[in-house]
């Protein structure tokens, strides 16, 4: 007995639902990721266009913000607290790092002050932190 052949089509898989879950996956872990972002401390830096410097774990970083405060790693502090921080860190370390993140709008003698204060507790090792400047485009100073 013979019987009629019947000629299949070849079986195909359709990637469109594939591709779809794939795209949700993708929309979905990115739009859940969430981003860490250091502190909400608002200073404007100045712009420079030298590399940036390598820094340490031990590293004193001091801000100062347009309004007058003054923040020892991320903690509001005093003329007395500053130095007390200063002590500190030369007694520990004499090659500490003193960053001092100046908002444009500080004073020049503010600054010089809190560097005169570092250097009297022998910490010689200054950095003022500054924007990268964009490649292109005009003097932002």
């Amino acid at each position: 007995m013979r019987f009629a052949g019947t000629r299949r089509s070849p079986a195909m898989v359709d990637v469109t639902p594939l591709i779809d879950i794939i795209f949700q996956l993708v929309l979905f872990f990115m739009v859940s990721t969430t981003f860490v972002t250091s502190p909400g401390i608002e200073v404007d830096l100045p712009r420079s266009s030298s590399s940036t410097i390598l820094r340490d774990r031990h590293d004193v970083k001091v801000w100062m913000t347009a309004d007058g405060r003054v923040l020892v790693d991320d903690e509001p502090t005093t003329w007395q607290g500053l130095e007390r921080v200063f002590a500190k860190a030369a007694s520990e370390d004499a090659n500490t790092l003193v960053i001092i993140k100046a908002d444009k709008a500080v004073e020049h003698g503010r600054v010089v002050a809190v560097m005169d204060l570092a250097r009297r507790h022998g910490l010689d090792r200054l950095a003022i932190a500054t924007e990268a400047r964009p490649a292109a485009g005009g003097d932002d100073r």
